[in-house]
């Protein structure tokens, strides 16, 4: 059996555990795939109104038709390859005990999944910089080695990204934090129609947020088992459950990556606060994998590996194209507070 046959690369995946990643599992549950290399999305635009009254003896009165705009994006070529050097399985693994207990097929085996893992993981990172991208600015920026960068502008309500000045912030004694958020998911129901019951903070905004004395007098950790919070993401790494008030989930969320120029990024810069729910309706869309082996088909990631034979030398290659949609992107508002 060839161990590196698409079928049993796909069959190692499956055995692996999935990473999770906690805005694209609480806002972009939903998967869409195209078979082609551009993505369509629909931006719902229409605006809220009520039917005419005219006199039963008159015509009716001809409406319009509204209520979205479609974009198309030709999205970047996710590609993560890997080398395989041919005196790799004759070294000591990591973990392994000195002088060795595994064998040169073992190790291969061992690497190869560690490697399929690692691209998963990457890959899964992306999405989740682009979904706190789209949630925190409603557009997505993309960029890479031989792409123009291109903004995706999903235009969101401009008054839907709030910035706290002064004394307004919420490290200042002044501000009542519930009022603001209030106000903001107002905000969203006013512009889309939709609830915002989550609230993410990163670590900063909720340590100011949770301070208050009015939050501490509200403020309920327990998990009650019909909450949207107990059958929420609650197992997210690097997110917890801060507890509920009123119909508030609260969610702190804590997470960095290494950007493309190698630097060391949060994934939620300090003082963020992310309003939105179900409503947002956000979706991982994928374009179609550009390969024969892949048969061109549009699905969230192939990985495919060959031998090259002088040198000996193994090649591992995993491609995607991958974008994050919030289809209703005004059932979202970010706003910086510190």
């Amino acid at each position: 059996m060839d161990e590196y046959s698409t079928g049993v690369l796909n069959r190692v995946v499956q055995d692996l555990e999935q990473p999770s990643s906690f805005l694209l599992d609480l806002f972009f549950p939903g998967t869409q795939t195209e078979e082609s290399e551009e993505i369509h999305f629909d931006v719902e635009s229409s605006k809220r109104r009520i039917t005419p009254f005219v006199s039963p003896l008159r015509a009716g009165r001809v409406v319009d038709n509204e209520g979205f705009t479609t974009g198309i994006f030709k999205p970047a070529y996710a590609k993560d390859k890997r080398k395989f050097n041919p005196s790799d399985p004759l070294k000591r693994a990591i973990g392994e005990q000195i002088g060795g207990n595994m064998s040169p097929q073992e190790r291969r085996d061992a690497a190869l999944r560690a490697a399929i893992e690692d691209q998963l993981k990457m890959l899964t990172r992306r999405e989740e910089v682009m979904a706190s991208e789209a949630l925190r600015t409603g557009k997505v920026t993309v960029s890479g080695d031989g792409y123009p960068t291109t903004v995706v502008d999903y235009l969101r309500e401009a008054g839907l990204t709030v910035t706290l000045t002064s004394t307004a912030r919420w490290n200042d004694s002044a501000p009542v934090p519930l009022d603001n958020l209030e106000t903001w998911a107002g905000l969203i129901q006013t512009h889309s129609g939709a609830v915002a019951i989550d609230v993410v903070m990163d670590p900063d905004a909720w340590t100011n947020f949770r301070d208050k004395t009015e939050v501490k007098d509200l403020l309920d950790t327990r998990r009650g088992s019909a909450s949207t919070a107990e059958i929420g993401p609650r197992a997210a790494r690097k997110a917890r459950f801060g507890g509920t008030i009123g119909d508030f989930n609260f969610w702190i969320y804590s997470d960095s990556y290494v950007d493309d120029a190698g630097s060391t990024q949060l994934m939620l810069p300090s003082g963020t606060v992310i309003l939105s729910g179900p409503d947002l309706e956000g979706v991982r869309a994928y374009g179609a994998i550009q390969d024969e082996k892949a048969q061109y088909n549009a699905q969230r990631y192939f990985i495919k590996s060959w031998l090259e034979e002088d040198p000996a030398v193994r090649w591992l290659l995993l491609q995607s194209a991958p974008l994050v949609v919030p289809y209703r992107v005004n059932a979202s508002l970010c706003a910086t507070v510190l």
